[in-house]
């Protein structure tokens, strides 16, 4: 059966200004929706990331900012033997049920409790942002000698088709929630990641992108999907919410098919280091 784990009630080690339970409110506010309409974006990125860290049977891989499980479920498929954490309960409890026989951790990505050397290999689809460096400081520390690590990011060029949604989302946003959004998204700056990663003792092997693809049938289902994202909570709180999803869809409008549906593409970066 599943284990799930809640780690320390209070990480010491979040960085200044950030509480990672805050955090995982926001991404579990809406976790049903966000599981069937949303995680699968990452397919692409995630089948990159396996081939990149020679991902096969036995490998013990921790997946960091695991979400509602969708990589684990890849990665399970794959032959791995699979941990995952995340701050949102709610979308630990749906990764649990996806990953039988997986241990499930709802915690901190600053803060894992696990033991040193523990993994071969750690992933992280668009988990770990900048500003995240503690959370690379302990991917290291829970891998073995030699073991590597996969991340994944929002990529800084086009095509972005999601980017004005955040954009419009960002519009009923006060202007610090503005400036974490910014500065996470830093990461994507051709050399940062790179730079990130040798501070907290890696090797970078490979710097590569994916076109993820998504497809929604109608405004309703668009709609669902789009608001359970995280970075939306405290527009969907502070604004009004019927102004949020009007300017929501308005800002998508572009990528209707002639259908009548959605489609959108955006490119995410990754990365592959090796624990020196």
């Amino acid at each position: 059966m599943t284990t799930t784990i809640t780690a320390h009630p209070k990480a010491t080690r979040d960085p200044e200004g950030h509480d990672w339970r805050v955090a995982g409110d926001a991404w579990g506010h809406a976790a049903d929706d966000w599981s069937a309409l949303f995680e699968h974006y990452a397919a692409d990125v995630v089948a990159a990331i396996s081939r990149g860290l020679d991902v096969r049977n036995g490998t013990r891989v921790l997946d960091v900012a695991c979400g509602s499980g969708w990589a684990m479920r890849f990665l399970r498929g794959l032959g791995a033997d699979v941990a995952g954490i995340d701050a949102a309960r709610r979308l630990v409890d749906v990764a649990s049920e996806r990953n039988p026989d997986s241990q499930v951790v709802h915690g901190s990505m600053f803060d894992l409790p696990w033991a040193d050397g523990s993994f071969d290999a750690v992933t992280s689809i668009n988990g770990i942002w900048g500003g995240c460096d503690a959370a690379l400081d302990e991917a290291a520390r829970v891998l073995r000698p030699g073991g590597t690590l996969g991340i994944s990011f929002w990529g800084a060029g086009d095509p972005l088709d999601l980017r004005p949604f955040f954009v419009a989302v960002a519009g009923h946003l006060d202007r610090s929630h503005v400036e974490g959004m910014i500065s996470i998204n830093g990461i994507a700056t051709p050399g940062v990641a790179e730079r990130m990663l040798a501070a907290s003792g890696f090797e970078v092997l490979d710097r590569d992108r994916r076109t993820s693809v998504l497809e929604w049938p109608d405004d309703d289902v668009a709609w669902r999907a789009l608001r359970s994202v995280g970075p939306i909570v405290p527009a969907l709180r502070d604004s009004d919410p019927v102004s949020v999803r009007r300017d929501a869809l308005a800002a998508i409008e572009h990528c209707r098919t002639a259908r009548g549906t959605y489609r959108f593409e955006n490119v995410q970066d990754f990365v592959i280091a090796r624990r020196i």
